[in-house]
């Protein structure tokens, strides 16, 4: 069996709990989506706040992060003991309570320090919720995990448009505040779901020697970095989309502020259709050919994006990026969570969102030294990268 293999359509009608447990998750990926594009597209308004340049900017976005790659390490460890679905909701109220701090501060140093604890809660959820998704989807028996990262796709689409409308009228401060209550209120309501109902795992799930089963051995830990490699490629255009889009479109087209919201919009959008057609291209074609095809297309549309010297064919650039990188990373956890658990969705959200958070920091060094658009022509880099690993690991074998 190859190590992205081909996926085949099941028939199995999931039951009402599973359901209702489908949908809550669906909420906390939307939540997640919702709260970091809020505060992403309020980046240029906090930068103007603390007077920060392009790297020291970069600098603070560190802080995101550190605290995101330390909590992961331990999330996976926390989801095995307490399960995944406590973890999901407490990080949750986390993370709504720390959206709320970037606009509090005025210099560079502490905006790090505020974001240091914002990274910990988004590391801490995403590893969680993934691992849960992950335990869903196999007791579903469908690819499903594409509309999952949908969920989150349209959240940041949502919170980008809304923050792009609130600029103008509400303060950062506010507009944030009002991320934390929103946050709260779902918390709550979808909480409940998950803290009634253990996580679904199918009976084979851990029984050696079956299809299902969840290995550690030496042979898994690597086919499980490789996925989190992919996964890095993927994840850091994503963050570079979110962290320096909007500055991108305000600094480099002279575009307004609106627009550049816009320009996020137009990325989470096609991100978002791309992953609620995940499942039947998923069944269609395969992980592999997913990957190969989706790394290439983001290539092309980040060059767009990135070099032309016009809004709308940046913003359409913009939009085939998010087509392209829409099925990566949900194929690249799906996959480490059916290989080794909790601890395998852990080791592979690491080095993916290891790229989408240290990807920002990156890019705004490489901006310093260079140009915006050039630096961001390294997102176009690194999706072709992970298209030639999708293609060269497509034989590969696991037992």
């Amino acid at each position: 069996m190859p190590l992205i293999n081909k996926v085949r359509p099941h028939s199995v009608v999931p039951d009402d709990s599973l359901t209702r447990l489908r949908v809550a998750l669906t909420a906390f990926f939307a939540l997640d989506g919702f709260v970091f594009a809020g505060w992403v597209v309020r980046i240029p308004a906090v930068k103007h706040q603390t007077h920060a340049s392009a790297g020291s900017l970069g600098l603070a976005l560190l802080g995101v992060s550190a605290g995101a790659v330390i909590t992961m390490t331990l999330t996976g460890r926390l989801c095995r003991r307490f399960g995944s679905h406590p973890v999901t909701v407490v990080c949750a109220v986390l993370l709504s309570l720390s959206v709320a701090l970037p606009p509090l501060t005025h210099s560079a140093w502490t905006l790090g320090a505020v974001l240091l604890v914002f990274g910990a809660a988004y590391g801490g959820i995403n590893v969680a919720f993934n691992s849960a998704a992950v335990d869903l989807v196999a007791a579903l028996r469908r690819p499903v995990m594409p509309t999952f990262h949908a969920a989150f796709s349209l959240g940041g689409m949502v919170g980008a448009g809304l923050g792009g409308l609130v600029a103008g009228h509400l303060s950062a401060t506010r507009h944030l505040l009002a991320l934390t209550v929103t946050g709260l209120l779902v918390t709550a309501v979808a909480g409940r779901t998950l803290l009634r109902h253990p996580s679904p795992a199918p009976a084979d799930r851990d029984r050696p020697g079956t299809p299902g089963a969840r290995r550690t051995d030496g042979r898994t830990r690597g086919l499980v970095v490789v996925l989190g490699l992919i996964a890095l490629c993927s994840s850091y255009g994503e963050g570079a989309m979110a962290d320096w889009g909007a500055l991108h479109f305000e600094q480099d087209l002279d575009a307004s502020a609106g627009v550049a919201a816009a320009g996020y919009s137009c990325f989470a959008l096609a991100m978002t259709a791309g992953r609620l057609t995940g499942t039947a291209l998923l069944e269609r074609l395969g992980r592999s050919r997913t990957i190969v095809a989706g790394g290439c297309t983001a290539a092309a549309g980040m060059l767009l994006g990135s070099l032309t010297p016009s809004v709308w064919a940046a913003l359409l650039g913009f939009a085939v990026t998010g087509l392209g990188l829409a099925n990566v990373f949900p194929v690249t956890m799906e996959r480490a969570g059916a290989l080794a658990g909790a601890s395998g969705v852990a080791v592979a959200s690491t080095l993916g969102y290891g790229g989408m958070l240290l990807g920002p920091p990156a890019i705004g060094f490489m901006a310093d030294w260079l140009s915006l658009p050039a630096a961001l022509t390294s997102v176009a880099a690194l999706a072709a990268v992970a298209a030639a690993i999708g293609f060269a690991t497509r034989r590969s074998a696991y037992e």
